[in-house]
Parts: C-alpha cells; sequence; structure tokens
C-alpha cells in the first residue's frame, strides 16, 4: 500500500517525562502499563499523517517503534553524576607544555576503575594535552568500568590532543587504533556465551519470543538475540524484495542474513521470554536462531572535551590508511547505558563509533575543522540516540549506521551540504533519520557492493530538509546507494524519489505532523 500526503495540522506536545530506576541494567516497568504484547489497552492517537495515525492506532507495519532509543531507553535525561573525582594533574598530567600526559591519564584512569562500583569523575581541567606523539605506542588509552565518566572543563577549553596518527593494525586502510577506548576488555566469544536457542516464530515488533530453556535466564539480564548466517535462498531474498538478489551481493548470498540484537529481559513465563524492547526483525527458527549472554560495561560517559587531531590534507576515499583512519578518536565498545555529550572533535579522521553496544546516547556534539572519513556511528548496536550533532567539517560519511545496527535515531542532527548520511552495508536495519538537514549525496552511505545492499529495511527519513546535493532523481536502488524500500516523509529539498522504490513516500516539499517521529513515539509509549 502506498501512502499519500495528508495534515491534519495539530500541534504536538513535547516528549512527557518518565520516571527511572537508579540501575541502569534494570528497566523499570513500562509507563503505566499495558503496552505489551496481546495487551489491549486502548490508545488515543495523536493527529498528524495516515503514516502516524496508523502507528499510533497499533494498525501499521511499516513505521518500526524507535522510541526504546538512547540512554535509558529514552525515559530519563542524561545523568549529572556526582560521583568521587580523580583529577588528571595529581597524577602528573601537566596541560599545555606538549608533552605526552598518556601516563598520567593512564594512571588516574587506574585508580578510577579501582575505587570500586560507586563510579568515578575522570577529570580533565582546562588546557591542552597530548595522548599520542613519538613516544606513544600504537594502542588506544582503554577505560574497562562500569560507572566511569571522563569529564573535561567544557569542549572549548579542556583539548585531548594526538600530534601524530596512528599507524595501521593490519592490511587494510581503516583499522588504526583510536585515541581513546570505553570497552569491555575480558569479553568472550558470542559462542561462549551461547544461552539458548529460540525455538518459535516470532514477528519484527514483538516483544515475545519462545526459548529451549530458560534455566540460565533472569529479568533485568542484558542478552543478544543472533542470526548468524541464514544462508537459504528464501531468507537472502526476504532481505531486499521486492527487489531481486543482485549477483553483486556477493557476501550476503556467500554468508547469509545476520542479525544482532541487544535486548533486556522483562519477564519470564514457562519458555516464554518478554523483551523490554520491540524486535527488529522476523523470527524464523528454521533460519538458526539462538540467544546469547551479553558481557559489558554499564553507565560510562563522556562529557565536556575537545578531542582534537592533526589531518590537514584534502580528504580522499581510500587513499591510504593516513586519510581513511589515522585519525580516531574515540570508541565504545560494548557500553550499556552510556552517553558521550557536549564534545566537539577537530581535524579528524573518524570522531566516534558505538560498536556492539545499547541504548548508548550521544548528544550536543560538533564534528570540525578539516573534513575527514567519518563522523558518528552506530555499528553493530542496538537503540543508539545520536542527537543534535552538527558536522561543520562535512565528513565523507556523516552520521549514520554500519554493520547490523538496528534501532538507530538520528535526531535533529546536521549534515554537511556536500555529504550524505552513513548507511555502510553489511546489513543495518531500523534507522530513524528524524527531523535532519544537510546534504543528500549519492555514494556517501559507504560499504562495498559486495556487503550491499547499504540499508535493509527500516529505513526511514521522517522530514529531512535537504540544504545541498543532487537536483533531481536521487536512485535509492543502484550501485553504492541501495535502501531497501525505505519511508521518505515530509522531505523538503531538490531531490525527488521514485515511489515504487519505497514503502511509503509521503509530503512533497512540507513537513508533516508529528515533526518528530521519535519524540512523538517516546510520548506515545509514556501514554500507555
Amino acid at each position: 500500500m502506498k501512502y499519500r500526503f495528508k495534515f491534519l495540522f495539530l500541534p504536538l506536545a513535547v516528549c512527557a517525562a518518565f520516571g527511572c530506576s537508579d540501575n541502569p541494567s534494570t528497566p523499570s516497568e513500562t509507563p503505566g502499563g499495558g503496552n505489551e504484547p496481546g495487551g489491549e489497552t486502548p490508545v488515543e492517537p495523536i493527529e498528524g499523517c495516515e503514516l502516524w495515525m496508523e502507528f499510533a492506532e497499533g494498525k501499521s507495519t511499516i513505521l518500526p517503534d524507535f522510541s526504546y532509543a538512547g540512554y535509558r531507553w529514552g525515559e530519563c535525561p542524561l545523568p549529572v553524576v556526582d560521583y568521587r573525582v580523580f583529577d588528571v594533574c595529581d597524577y602528573g598530567a601537566v596541560p599545555d607544555d606538549g608533552l605526552s600526559d598518556r601516563a598520567a591519564f593512564e594512571a588516574a584512569i587506574a585508580a578510577a576503575t579501582a575505587s570500586g562500583p560507586g563510579g568515578a569523575v575522570i577529570y580533565v581541567p582546562e588546557g591542552r594535552y597530548e595522548m599520542r606523539d613519538a613516544s606513544s605506542p600504537n594502542t588506544p588509552i582503554v577505560i574497562d568500568g562500569d560507572n566511569i565518566v571522563l569529564r573535561g572543563a567544557g569542549r572549548d577549553r579542556s583539548v585531548l590532543s594526538m600530534s601524530l596518527p596512528g599507524k595501521v593494525l593490519d592490511e587494510t586502510l581503516w583499522n588504526t587504533p583510536e585515541m581513546l577506548s570505553f570497552r569491555f576488555v575480558r569479553s568472550r566469544t558470542d559462542e561462549q556465551l551461547f544461552l539458548t536457542d529460540i525455538i518459535a516464530d516470532a514477528p519484527c515488533g514483538s516483544h515475545e519470543i519462545e526459548v529451549k530453556s530458560v534455566s540460565e535466564l533472569a529479568v533485568g539480564q542484558r542478552v543478544l538475540v543472533k542470526l548468524a548466517g541464514d544462508k537459504r535462498a528464501e531468507a537472502v531474498a526476504a532481505e531486499v524484495a521486492p527487489h531481486a538478489v543482485e549477483s553483486e551481493f556477493a557476501e550476503l548470498i556467500a554468508d547469509g542474513v545476520h542479525v544482532t540484537e541487544y535486548h533486556t529481559v522483562k519477564r519470564i513465563n514457562g519458555k516464554r521470554v518478554t523483551f523490554y524492547e520491540p524486535l527488529g526483525h522476523d523470527i524464523d527458527p528454521a533460519g538458526g536462531w539462538t540467544l546469547h549472554a551479553v558481557l559489558d560495561r554499564s553507565g560510562c560517559g563522556v562529557e565536556d572535551l575537545c578531542f582534537e587531531g592533526a589531518f590537514d590534507q584534502t580528504f580522499v576515499h581510500h587513499k591510504d590508511a593516513l586519510h581513511d583512519s589515522g585519525w580516531r578518536m574515540l570508541t565504545f565498545l560494548r557500553q550499556a547505558h552510556g552517553w558521550v555529550r557536549r564534545c566537539s572533535f577537530v581535524n579528524v579522521s573518524e570522531a566516534l563509533s558505538v560498536m556492539l553496544s545499547c541504548n548508548v546516547t550521544v548528544d550536543d556534539c560538533i564534528i570540525d575543522g578539516n573534513g575527514g572519513h567519518s563522523a558518528i556511528r552506530s555499528q553493530a548496536s542496538t537503540n543508539v540516540l545520536i542527537s543534535n550533532v552538527e558536522d561543520r567539517a562535512g565528513q565523507y560519511h556523516s552520521v549514520g549506521v554500519s554493520k547490523t545496527a538496528s534501532f538507530t535515531v538520528l535526531h535533529r542532527c546536521t549534515i554537511g551540504a556536500a555529504t550524505s548520511f552513513e548507511a555502510h552495508c553489511s546489513q543495518p536495519r531500523n534507522t530513524l533519520i528524524d527531523m535532519c538537514c544537510g546534504g543528500l549525496n549519492p555514494n556517501h552511505a559507504g560499504g562495498d557492493a559486495a556487503q550491499g545492499p547499504n540499508h535493509l529495511r527500516g529505513l526511514v527519513l521522517w522530514n529531512y530538509t535537504q540544504q545541498g546535493g543532487l537536483d533531481g532523481n536521487f536512485d535509492i536502488w543502484c550501485r553504492n546507494n541501495r535502501f531497501v524500500m525505505p519511508v521518505i516523509a515530509g522531505f523538503s529539498g531538490t531531490a525527488a524519489f521514485n515511489e515504487a522504490h519505497t514503502s511509503a513516500l509521503v509530503g512533497n516539499g512540507t513537513h508533516v505532523e508529528p515533526l518528530s517521529l521519535y519524540e512523538a513515539q517516546l510520548k506515545l509509549r509514556s501514554a500507555n
């Protein structure tokens, strides 16, 4: 079914406040209850375009529910913590002297992580601190602990600087060590963390699965729902339908369909497990779906800092390792309910990647200086919120997703006029680009054609304002620019789309109501 433009022109109230638990690993009950699978609680629709009306009334299968994205599922503001403070200058850091401060930072990090589970703030006073010079090893500075916050005096006052780039770790161009990494170091493979098989069908959007055994499951536990390569021809065909499977999709054909989603157990009843968050893909147990334990860190944050590289060349895509990844700044790896806010990234190859993580919020960040390779991405993560990010540098791939990311929300972000959002192949799904503005240029999504399409089902462009890029037909089903049946609602700009290649094409040059789909979905969930 195709949707045409429809307005009711009624205002949308801002998102209501939620209550929240003090423990970020344990979900509070769904606000007000009654919004569970099979529930009969009536929902009063919020007026707007027909797509929204049908979602609000529980009739739509086109729009994913993005309302669980972000720290604490979007239900709480980012915290202002008052943990014990570890000042890097007390461990030997000296700002503005041009000498390496890495050893002092590592000493402060060691003291903070050894201080216990009550949390710690690693404080960086005003000044410039050298993080990588000729004396530095070719490894990131690692923070491995729960409730650790790295805090500066302001993104225009506390600067973490790389004077020299990282060196490549393998034969690729994009794998140099980042400056700083929050990560769970002692993780194990998914195979080692196997819990049980999923044994029954479950539709996309459901919160419930049936498993072979619940003996190793507990309420509040984070788990990984995984499909590790369904190579059946019908499964591969379903991923790109109604398009045909192209021969160039070599990896999709050879390796099969992959899904990784992080979920939190809300309830266990017999062999039925209810998750707090909705599933992002239909489950057919014949494909080999499994459930795994998750080892991660929780409650970590980065705030009020500037991450500064020294990339000063005109960027050339895949020219060499220096251009592609020499100046990588920050990664969040195996993190839950964390955040990065009020930070800037200047003269960088890559600003920030959130990897193998869930419910991380990136808010009010700036990418500035000389343009490089990539901006801020959700990579193989679930329910990541990237909000109010301004890509002033115009990274070749701007804010976006890669690998098996699911339920990523890009909210009120600004993308460089000469670039576009990232959708970097390797099977990302369910991405909302919500009230964003900026360029729309082909061939900037990223990813090799063999790993295509660039984005599978569930891509939603909601009230996107184009401010640069293509004038005329924007082909969303061609090499290096393949998006499987996106929803495009309220698009404003010079580009045009083939309606046959969309699940819904609503609006023509004018925004639709509600203005923000994420905010409206979150408000709707709070009312149920």
